[in-house]
């Protein structure tokens, strides 16, 4: 393969004039640019962009690390992250882990190497000390709070989104809730369960392990949740669902066993998918879109905001029963 310097030596001209025609300068004569570009077509030169990156300390990428790509939560923050990127010039690298902390620890490896400008990661198994390590070698930053750190952040306070959808549940007169979540471990997921714990003890009820579902991302899963509840002598009036799709599953398998929502069971789910407007299903609106707009925006501009708190918002529907009024 060619290099710059044969392309110099068949020109008959020096390695700086080559290189500022590839680059474009203006202070090069048509002779000599007409000599340099015949050169590069008969020797089929192709430019070492591995060499550029190394030179110009940019490779233009930007690694994504999510644990899947075809869930509603992860693929809408990958969503905003890819449009920011366009608008930037910039691509995308992306590490579908799934919770694998071998993937995770590649990922950050690859910002080890220089072999992408920046690391966001929606979702994590590895702990803060891996992260830690890796923070002198390129901007990292986090779907999560990330104050006591050194790191970045663009985040949902999880907590109070799931204090929010359990006081209105517990304004509606429901004490018996029980809610879904996809797993127990992880920052986020703690919040939300501490939450949950913390909403109980004020109104005088206890955890029950049988209410709490875990592992549940998809539709089938929610059918799944309901499969359960039905194998249950005291059953819960009402579900606080950490996904739209599981809540639509859990609604559209009650339909199926003739269970009455809202009156039997309400739910409140996560996200403000489009499904949850087709079933008319309250829920908390998260703005996961422009979340992951912000997280590309935070790894790429040094000068910008430390932490951004994303807000949310209720959405309510039609699958909340009030039972004050029974």
């Amino acid at each position: 393969m060619a290099n710059i310097r044969d392309v110099a030596k068949a020109a008959g001209v020096s390695v700086t004039t080559v290189s500022r025609v590839l680059n474009k300068h203006p202070y090069v004569s048509e002779k000599k640019r007409n000599l340099v570009m015949k050169a590069i077509e008969e020797l089929n030169y192709h430019i070492n962009i591995n060499a550029v990156h190394l030179t110009k300390g940019v490779t233009k990428l930007v690694g994504v690390v999510l644990p899947f790509i075809n869930h509603p939560y992860f693929s809408s923050i990958l969503d905003g992250i890819a449009k920011e990127a366009l608008k930037k010039d910039y691509k995308l690298i992306l590490f579908q882990t799934d919770y694998d902390l071998d993937r995770e620890v590649e990922a950050l490896e690859m910002l080890r190497m220089k072999q992408i400008d920046g690391l966001i990661i929606c979702s994590r198994e590895c702990n803060w000390s891996i992260i830690e390590s890796y923070e002198a070698y390129g901007p990292i930053v986090v779907c999560e709070d990330g104050h006591d750190h050194n790191v970045k952040s663009a985040y949902i306070n999880h907590y109070q989104a799931f204090k929010k959808g359990l006081d209105i549940l517990v304004s509606h007169g429901h004490r018996k809730i029980g809610y879904c979540i996809g797993r127990r471990t992880g920052t986020n997921s703690k919040q939300r369960e501490t939450a949950y714990f913390d909403t109980l003890k004020k109104i005088g009820e206890p955890v029950r392990d049988e209410w709490i579902f875990d592992h549940s991302y998809t539709i089938e899963d929610g059918e799944k949740v309901v499969h359960n509840l039905l194998r249950l002598a005291d059953k819960p009036t009402a579900m606080l669902v950490t996904s739209d799709q599981v809540a639509a599953g859990i609604l559209m398998q009650c339909t199926k066993e003739d269970i009455q929502t809202p009156d039997q069971l309400s739910v409140i789910g996560f996200d403000n998918h489009p499904i949850s407007e087709y079933l008319q299903l309250t829920t908390i609106d998260l703005p996961l879109e422009k979340m992951g707009q912000k997280l590309l925006d935070a790894v790429l501009n040094a000068d910008g905001p430390q932490h951004k708190e994303m807000p949310f918002e209720l959405i309510n529907r039609n699958t909340v029963a009030d039972l004050n009024s029974r």
